[in-house]
């Protein structure tokens, strides 16, 4: 920050009272090094690694967190590409969330129409190139701030690997490295700006294996006890589910392992599950019915069953206390209006898209409030039950998109995704200088977390599960 700038924060502050002005003064710092945090957001989508293998992403942000004075924990809770930054001290201690994991089989030009840039690479379909660096960008502005304005407080970053099913956050909050957190903040890139994000739905990601009997399928087959059959057995029993269960249930399976020729009766076949639902007590009641169903198809078929717990994800507690703090900010900072170029870019974007979605132009402005939420999961929920945490969406994508789309990655590597980043950026810097300036703020959305989570409490799930660092290699 620039010595005429800090003292234009000094003279502004009243006490109690962030102003227009120090907030105009905060949002230009951030203005000041758009290209630099473009550039971090860029060098992220060019080289996408998937959890707990984004060594260069994290490396790349945490050296930035440090060169701007923060103080940086490389690879903790046992996870190499786990980092936490700090700067200042005292209290409140406001943590905002950074995720830089990319998605398999996602590469995708920065084009308006599906083309790898390289086949079955990885890619960043979920925005975490944004993600990370948008973070960043609000944890340097208010470091900015409680510098030049002498404030006491702590800001604090957190560079989470694996979101994508992963659980990175999940190992960080067992080795309690937000115990002292009094607020956490998070945003994520989507096709629309909604400060008041409470979509995310609590689930259950597990890996399946059933073990078998190999023989000659042809010449004696009834020697073999098939693998496979136990895995498609499972699978048709759960599918059966579906008409039995609550309308807001996900089920999601893939086959990760079939066999090794057709003439061989497979003695391993595995599968891989997501069961999701918004009630945690309800997705458990669920989940034993998938277990039951993999244990009759093991049963059925004359073959074993295990299964593995990858990660178990929280639904998000909401805090509108905070909620209605990063939606009056949103509304200083404005939503996202697009060049000529971008306007022609998101209509070639749209042109692939299926009728019924948010339209051009609603990256503008909040979305509607009767606007269908997503059904995705998110380990930031499990942040949500140990900490007051503040989540929200703003439009980096063209409205309309889905994540984990071709047109999401697309999106997200041209400047229509980095100037939606900046408004989250900005949107999330001046919440955390609320926050900082009046402990009231904190002390009302303490109270709210306290009155939503009654005598509810986190609890760890995964037994004495070390980080899968190797799970996206399996």
């Amino acid at each position: 920050m620039t010595t005429l700038l800090a003292a234009t924060l000094l003279s502004c502050l009243l006490p109690g009272d962030v102003t227009d002005v120090v907030r105009k003064q905060v949002l230009d710092s951030i203005e000041a090094r758009r290209e630099r945090y473009v550039q971090l957001a860029r060098e992220i989508w060019q080289h996408p690694e998937l959890g707990y293998l984004e060594q260069q992403s994290s490396a790349l942000l945490a050296a930035e967190l440090e060169a701007n004075g923060f103080k940086v924990e490389r690879s903790v809770a046992g996870i190499p590409t786990a980092f936490v930054a700090s700067f200042g001290s005292g209290r409140p201690v406001v943590a905002v969330l950074g995720e830089y994991d990319a998605l398999p089989g996602m590469s995708q030009a920065a084009l308006p129409e599906q083309k790898a840039l390289a086949a079955g690479a990885p890619g960043h379909a979920c925005g975490h190139n944004l993600f990370g660096p948008g973070a960043l960008a609000a944890a340097v502005a208010a470091r900015q701030w409680l510098e030049s304005t002498k404030s006491p407080g702590t800001v604090r970053f957190y560079g989470t690997p694996a979101e994508e099913g992963g659980g990175g956050k999940l190992y960080m909050l067992r080795e309690g490295l937000f115990s002292d957190v009094d607020v956490a903040l998070a945003w994520h890139p989507a096709d629309r700006n909604d400060p008041s994000d409470a979509s995310m739905i609590a689930a259950i990601n597990a890996n399946f294996r059933f073990r078998g009997v190999a023989a000659h399928a042809a010449m004696a087959p009834e020697r073999g006890r098939s693998a496979l059959d136990a895995v498609e057995a499972m699978n048709f029993m759960v599918n059966l589910m579906r008409e039995h269960v609550p309308a807001q249930t996900r089920i999601h399976y893939i086959i990760t392992q079939g066999g090794k020729a057709p003439n061989i009766v497979p003695d391993v076949a595995a599968s891989s599950y997501i069961v999701r639902h918004p009630d945690l007590a309800e997705l458990e009641r669920i989940w034993e019915r998938v277990l039951d169903a993999a244990r009759g198809a093991a049963l059925g078929t004359g073959t074993s069953m295990e299964f593995e717990l990858e990660s178990f994800y929280y639904p998000i507690l909401g805090n509108d206390c905070l909620s209605e703090l990063q939606r009056a900010n949103f509304e200083r900072v404005g939503g996202v209006e697009y060049s000529p170029e971008e306007q022609a870019f998101a209509e070639a974007i749209a042109r692939t898209l299926p009728p019924g979605g948010l339209p051009l132009g609603s990256q503008r402005a909040l979305a509607p409030s009767d606007y269908e939420p997503g059904r995705a999961s998110s380990d930031v929920g499990d942040v949500s039950w140990n900490v007051p945490t503040g989540h929200m969406s703003i439009a980096t994508w063209v409205p309309g998109t889905a994540a984990h789309t071709w047109q999401a990655v697309a999106a997200g590597g041209t400047s229509i995704g980095e100037k939606g980043m900046l408004v989250a950026a900005k949107t999330l810097a001046l919440t955390m200088i609320d926050l900082f300036d009046e402990p009231a703020l904190v002390r009302e959305a303490r109270e709210e977390f306290d009155r939503r989570r009654g005598s509810s409490r986190w609890t760890w799930r995964l037994g004495d599960r070390t980080p899968p660092l190797d799970y996206r290699r399996k």
